[in-house]
């Protein structure tokens, strides 16, 4: 980095983070003496509430995500997995992998936008043994093993094994729990005329939700219209219950309230789907910045307390709405506006102008809940069905970047009008895990 020129690192290639960078590009783009860096894992920027259908085979894989090197116009893109942050001496650590030594990037001002991974709560047999629906490999892991578990089943002939593997077991009754329920459902229903010796009741997907009620922030008519839609869909959804166990053979369920409180069951299910709960990222959660049910603690700027010229935006960052009084939810549209907020007060930062509290009016809210049928709330108005779910595709396909990718996330939905599910099923790596940053190792000071 030339002595004259100061640095602005983003941390994150999400909704949060591009969203930032594009909005610093618009505020820099002429000013030479600004250098903009944005670090990610991927490479690419992931449509995360299109991962439902990716798992179902409605959408391609790739089709769902961008490169960012694509979106960058003045930023310099930087893959690599953040290890730790340090604010004192400004310094984001990358890990190193088995051929690359770790890496030191410095910085004069620092936007986090790392978002948080999925929070097992302590159990250890869960997370060993669940899917997540966190990652583009997540929801391809998933589709395989669905089809494994059909063409499995199609060949046993014991009844009790038949049935735990063509039972799956959702844990969550947010957007992404009842948007994979609802598209697995689907898959499996559509798939099923390939597979003649599975019939419909051989079918079973069940929803385990810890709340009173699914999809959690649409009012109460909607949420009810949404849980009499997935129930007639088949969909098994089990309110005030938790997992409490997984061993990748059986689930235990626990009624946690209402009738029946206290019990539990054991349900037989080769696939169980975690979609409860989020922790921070372990760059944050090692870090020495405040942080608080799991998330970083940011003031109405959305900058850190202690450590000007550092913010943070999307799931990683703790921002109360003042209204409920609740944290914001971690929604695609909150990351996008926070984005947008904390790149707005780094260029008043630096540009010694008055900085910008964060003030979200939301758009509405909308969520898919079976085939070619949603709920939204939209300027006021509540919608259900066949026009919600438009509504969800049009507001979603204009979120993808660029022209390209949506006209063949388009042409995917148009192709599912006419034709059946691909049932094939694919061999999927996981991705190798890198090497553990060392504070003795030799790195380089980027």
């Amino acid at each position: 980095m030339a002595k004259n020129k100061r640095r602005i690192v983003v941390l994150g290639g999400g909704f949060a983070g591009t969203g930032c960078i594009r909005k610093l590009e618009s505020y820099f783009r002429n000013d030479e003496e600004i250098e903009i860096v944005l670090i990610s894992e991927d490479n690419f920027l992931l449509s995360t509430p299109m991962l439902p259908q990716v798992a179902s085979g409605m959408a391609e894989a790739r089709h769902i995500i961008t490169p960012i090197r694509a979106i960058c116009k003045k930023t310099t893109f930087y893959e690599g997995q953040v290890s730790s942050i340090d604010p004192h001496g400004r310094i984001v650590n990358l890990r190193r992998t088995g051929r690359k030594r770790g890496i030191g990037v410095r910085y004069d001002f620092l936007v986090i936008a790392l978002g948080s991974k999925t929070n097992f709560f302590g159990m250890k047999d869960v997370e060993k043994h669940a899917h997540t629906m966190k990652t583009l490999n997540d929801a391809l892991v998933l589709r395989n093993k669905t089809m494994d578990m059909l063409e499995q089943s199609e060949t046993e002939f014991d009844p009790i094994h038949r049935k735990s593997m063509l039972t799956f077991v959702i844990v969550g009754g947010g957007f992404a729990g009842i948007e994979t329920a609802g598209e697995l459902m689907d898959l499996l229903i559509d798939a099923r005329k390939h597979y003649p010796g599975i019939r419909e009741d051989h079918i079973s997907v069940i929803v385990v939700e810890s709340g009173p009620t699914i999809i959690p922030g649409f009012g109460e008519k909607l949420a009810k219209f949404a849980y009499g839609a997935v129930v007639k869909r088949g969909i098994d959804v089990r309110l005030n219950s938790a997992v409490t166990g997984f061993n990748g053979i059986e689930a235990a369920i626990k009624k946690l309230s209402g009738e029946g409180a206290g019990q539990e069951e054991v349900v037989r299910t080769n696939t169980l789907v975690w979609t409860a709960g989020v922790a921070a990222a372990d760059a944050i959660r090692n870090s020495i910045l405040k942080t608080e049910r799991g998330k970083l603690v940011v003031n109405e700027f959305l900058e850190l307390s202690g450590f000007p010229g550092v913010f943070a935006a999307g799931d990683c960052a703790l921002c109360i709405n003042p209204e409920t009084k609740r944290p914001f939810p971690p929604t695609a549209q909150i990351a996008e506006a926070q984005a947008k907020t904390a790149a707005a007060n780094l260029h008043a930062l630096i540009r010694n102008k008055k900085k910008a509290k964060f003030d979200y009016r939301a758009k509405g809210h909308m969520a898919i809940i079976g085939k070619r049928a949603g709920i939204a709330t939209f300027m006021g108005r509540n919608i259900v069905g066949f026009w919600a779910w438009i509504l969800w595709r049009n507001m979603y396909l204009s979120r993808i970047p660029g022209t390209e990718k949506r006209i063949r996330v388009l042409l995917d939905w148009t192709i599912d009008l006419f034709f059946g599910r691909d049932v094939s099923r694919m061999d999927v790596m996981k991705k190798p895990r890198s090497v553990g940053f060392r504070e003795t190792e030799e790195q380089d000071i980027w």
